[in-house]
């Protein structure tokens, strides 16, 4: 959690032996600095902002969330993914995360396409390790990257601070975006399929963005028509908070073969109980059970480890086929990301007729072969 890694930069949380500062008054004074670009006076309020916030209270943080976060996109490079850090824990204290979202969300952008920079200019110069944000030295990196022919050196500049910070915004964009307001107004504004695609570019790095990328792709108030193959049925659902295939097969098991509509074994309850809202006890391991092959209308599969947003919209929604499966499949029970809730509703039975329509354009299932290539 974010919370636990509220930066403190002097190491303090007592400022004063006699006059105790408000974490209000001391923001305030943040404010008042970023406004003059006076960075002196900045450096002193960041590090009072520091102090005060680890031990305030819920209702403090909370309250205090949406002006940190207006504070963003004026301050210092590094000092403001410190203080989007802050932004991501007074959000896990119940700061509104819609009003936090934004400026976060453009930090992670920009840190994003800098670290993509470094990795670029870091092949373009010799290539070998990377550097490791905790314990190299960014004035070697920038050094090494830095075009000697560029009087201001800002692109070296840039990258260096995205490679560097990239993990404090990633901890940040996290905590904001395990809410479902902001993943919809993200997703309806074009921001999730930017910073997916910047994600999806930088690929294995030295940062994990994994998690980051299947939360931001997490699906809420999500139609769904699933149409069975052998029985010929179908049925509209609706997703809300499902991040994984994982976690949509579990559940759909449930649904349908728990609901009396397709034949097979129901799933066991803690598994659906782990795939919706309890939480994964590490000491022991839950085993889920496979029950159908899930397919693309156009026969492609939709693998298991991939995420709902996987599947295709066809006529307005996303639609997926089941077929048998062709092997066993079991994995451990679970939420790829728990800290959301999922659930799956049934809507309606498709009449007959619409589902024999439906299934009739749907293609047979690629060959294993073709699918694993």
């Amino acid at each position: 959690m974010v919370s636990d890694r509220i930066p403190s930069p002097d190491g303090s949380a007592d400022p004063s032996d006699r006059q105790q500062p408000t974490l209000d008054s001391a923001i305030t004074a943040l404010e008042a600095a970023n406004a003059v670009a006076d960075m002196e006076r900045f450096e002193a309020a960041f590090r009072l902002v520091g102090g005060l916030l680890g031990p305030a209270g819920e209702r403090e943080s909370a309250a205090v969330g949406p002006r940190l976060a207006a504070q963003l996109a004026d301050s210092p490079p590094f000092e403001r993914a410190h203080l989007a850090m802050m932004v991501g824990a007074c959000v896990e204290r119940g700061a509104d995360p819609v009003a936090c979202a934004d400026q976060v969300l453009a930090g992670l952008r920009e840190a994003l396409t800098g670290a993509l920079l470094l990795v670029e200019r870091w092949k373009e110069t010799g290539g070998g390790e990377l550097p490791d944000p905790d314990a190299d030295n960014p004035g070697h990196a920038h050094a090494r990257i830095a075009d000697p022919d560029d009087p201001d050196a800002w692109p070296a500049h840039r990258a260096v601070i995205g490679w560097w910070t990239l993990h404090l915004w990633q901890m940040a964009s996290f905590a904001v975006c395990t809410h479902a307001a902001v993943r919809t107004s993200a997703r309806a504004s074009g921001v999730t399929d930017v910073l997916a695609e910047l994600i999806e570019r930088y690929g294995d790095g030295h940062h994990d963005l994994k998690g980051l990328l299947y939360l931001m792709k997490t699906l809420d108030d999500e139609p769904l028509l699933v149409l069975d193959r052998p029985s010929g049925t179908g049925y509209l659902v609706r997703m809300d908070g499902l991040a994984d295939n994982f976690q949509l097969h579990t559940l759909l098991a449930e649904l349908l073969i728990g609901g009396g509509h397709l034949p097979g074994t129901r799933p066991d309850p803690e598994v659906v109980a782990l795939s919706r809202t309890a939480e994964v006890d590490g000491r022991r391991r839950v085993t889920a059970l496979g029950a159908f092959n899930l397919l693309a209308p156009d026969g492609s599969w939709i693998w298991n480890e991939g995420t709902p947003a996987d599947i295709p919209v066809v006529d307005g929604v996303r639609t997926l086929v089941l077929d048998p499966q062709p092997y066993e499949r079991s994995w451990s029970a679970g939420r790829f990301i728990q800290q959301v809730p999922g659930d799956l509703r049934l809507e309606r039975v498709l009449a007959p007729a619409e589902a024999a329509a439906k299934l009739s354009a749907a293609a047979p299932a690629h060959p294993f072969e073709q699918a694993y290539r």
